[in-house]
């Protein structure tokens, strides 16, 4: 009978056989990581994980046997949110730790292709932390990809897709947001409180400090987020429709199906030692040196 591993991609259903069957078959995993947080007065607090976690489990569905969807890591980085109730800050230090457990808890596994699949943007600077310490620390690859940033990888999709103003009209529970949230899970969007709100600082129409969730401007710092949105909206979710949400999970779904097939099998780029002589002392850093690296391969 063949496994149940080759046909479920979510993570926590499997028995830990199962789990030993999926490592065998050489399952990437994805690990949805968003917050809890405001997004207006239109959207829920769990806009962050719904986005993420339903790209995820399109993927899942349409390639179960090459990749495990595991629960999403909910609490992320957003102090800077604080002034809106409901908000849950995840210290950025506890943040890091508490994911690159998970990281190095599917490497000690044997998970080797590990994908972390952001939907808070104040995520990324951390999560970028937990991929490269995973990458350094542990004999797994993992890689950083933001959900909407899959929607770039088609140059054609955003220009056609796209009616709210660049920059700023795509920024946070905005355009993009609203119309995914419309399509996965549109019975809890209050659809009467819906309001464009544009960016204090983006109104200046400076070169230097700007946002969007597609660039930024040279000099763009992120303060309290009430400095510069009264209702947390950022951007124009009146132009959201759930029919553009349907357009941009199938895009998104599309785009990450095409990375985790390209992913899945490569080879990990080999790592050189360029010393004259050997260090004679382990890594301060706790990474691990290429000729620990070539001693635990040798074993394997």
């Amino acid at each position: 009978m063949p496994s149940r591993a080759a046909s479920e991609y979510r993570y926590e259903k499997l028995t830990w056989p199962e789990i030993n069957d999926a490592i065998g078959m050489g399952k990437v995993c994805i690990l949805p990581c968003g917050s809890v947080e405001q997004h207006g007065p239109h959207l829920p607090l769990d806009v962050d994980i719904v986005c993420p976690l339903g790209i995820a489990y399109g993927a899942g569905r349409a390639i179960p046997d090459k990749l495990l969807v595991l629960p999403p890591y909910w609490y992320g980085y957003c102090g800077h949110v604080m002034d809106f109730p409901g908000t849950i800050n995840g210290h950025y230090e506890h943040f890091i730790h508490s994911v690159l457990d998970v990281t190095k808890s599917l490497a000690y596994h044997g998970f080797k292709k590990i994908i972390l699949l952001n939907g808070h943007g104040s995520n990324m600077p951390n999560l970028d932390l937990v991929a490269r310490r995973t990458n350094l620390e542990t004999d797994a690859e993992c890689v950083l990809i933001a959900w909407w940033n899959l929607l770039t990888v088609d140059k054609e999709f955003l220009p056609r897709w796209r009616q709210s103003k660049f920059p700023g009209g795509c920024a946070h529970a905005c355009e993009l947001e609203t119309s995914l949230y419309l399509y996965l899970d549109g019975d809890q969007v209050r659809n009467d409180s819906i309001r464009d709100e544009p960016i204090r600082f983006n109104e200046e129409t400076n070169p230097f400090m700007w946002i969007d969730l597609f660039a930024a401007g040279p000099a763009t710092v992120i303060s309290w987020t009430s400095t510069y949105t009264e209702s947390g909206v950022q951007g124009e979710p009146e132009k959201a429709s759930a029919e553009k949400g349907r357009l941009v999970y199938e895009e998104a779904v599309r785009q990450l199906v095409r990375f985790v097939n390209w992913f899945k099998d490569r080879p990990r780029d080999p790592r050189r030692d360029h010393h004259a002589q050997p260090p004679t002392m382990p890594m301060p850093w706790g990474q691990r040196s290429v000729s620990e690296k070539e001693g635990n391969r040798s074993t394997c």
